[in-house]
Parts: C-alpha cells; sequence; structure tokens
C-alpha cells in the first residue's frame, strides 16, 4: 500500500512561496533523489499548473535541473481538478469522490506518493488520508502568504529530523 507524503519548503513563520525562497543545490538534489524513488504525485490544479514547467527542456538548465525534470516526467502524477479539461503526459485527472479515488490509488501501488500543494493538503487531511508531513524548514520569515496548514491541524508526532542544505532543516511528522 501506498503512503501519501505532503512535504513542502516553509518558511520559519509557516508560509509556502516558491518565489519567496527555494531551495539551495544540496536541497534539490536532495528532491532529485526523492522524485527519482516517487511512486507518483498527486497534484491540485494551481501546483500542477506551476509545476508544468518541467515539461519542457531549457536551454539554461544545469545537470541538476535536467535530471530533475527526467525524474517528474517519468513518474505517474494525479490531477484533483474540477476546472481542468485535461491534463499533460503522464498525468491522469481525477474528479469526483476524493476519498475513494485516492484510497483506491493507496491500495493499488507501493512506496512514496507525494502530495504537491497545501490546498490539496488540507482537503486530504481532513479526510485522514496523509501518512506523513514533510516540512522544509527555510530561515526565512515572509509574514504573510499561503500557509502550510491551509485547513485542519492535525495532531502531529515528530518521527525524525535532519539537517539539508546549510540551514534548511527537514522535519518528518506522522499523524499522532
Amino acid at each position: 500500500m501506498a503512503r501519501l507524503v505532503f512535504g513542502m519548503n516553509q518558511s520559519l513563520d509557516g508560509y509556502v512561496d516558491h518565489l519567496s525562497f527555494g531551495p539551495g543545490p544540496a536541497l534539490f538534489r536532495h528532491f532529485i533523489a526523492e522524485a527519482e524513488a516517487q511512486a507518483g504525485s498527486l497534484y491540485g490544479r494551481h501546483v500542477y499548473e506551476l509545476m508544468r514547467y518541467w515539461d519542457d527542456d531549457h536551454p539554461d538548465w544545469d545537470a541538476d535541473r535536467h535530471a530533475f525534470a527526467a525524474a517528474w516526467r517519468r513518474q505517474p502524477k494525479w490531477v484533483v481538478s474540477r476546472s481542468l479539461e485535461s491534463v499533460g503526459p503522464n498525468a491522469t485527472l481525477i474528479r469526483g469522490d476524493l476519498e475513494r479515488t485516492i484510497q483506491e490509488l493507496k491500495a493499488g501501488r507501493d512506496g512514496e506518493i507525494e502530495v504537491a500543494g497545501p490546498t490539496l493538503a488540507g482537503s486530504l487531511t481532513e479526510l485522514g488520508l496523509i501518512d506523513e508531513y514533510r516540512i522544509y524548514l527555510h530561515a526565512v520569515v515572509l509574514g504573510h502568504g499561503t500557509p502550510y496548514f491551509s485547513g485542519p491541524r492535525p495532531p502531529l508526532r515528530l518521527v525524525t529530523h535532519d539537517r539539508i542544505d546549510g540551514d534548511v532543516i527537514r522535519l518528518s511528522y506522522v499523524p499522532a
């Protein structure tokens, strides 16, 4: 059975914002390794549309960006959206009964499925479907933005922590 893992970069004050801060080289290589090992990724519309950037090669990319793009393109993607009519390569559109669909998805796969985006993660948290929360805590204070937890704040238990890339600490929690 697959595990749903919601992991994102977060500021010290609890916000996610890919335009205000991003991963340094070591953390980006960590994300490449994770993308290569994942059983797939589960997106809401907004984050999926941002990630479509990786569908096309860009002339200014270095080897790490090419590696991430290759891993991202290779893995299956599921996109939860009521407004999208179609999705790109290696992606499946999810509509309808979210809880039943995700339970079937988890039951039919092994490994980790990344959950990308705080809004989708909030819905899945309400349904009790997220198995692990990974916060990549950056030494940045934003003061505003989209919170990591966009909905319910579940009781959590810390299972591991480690330093990645200088000022970034990964905190891994499971529902308590």
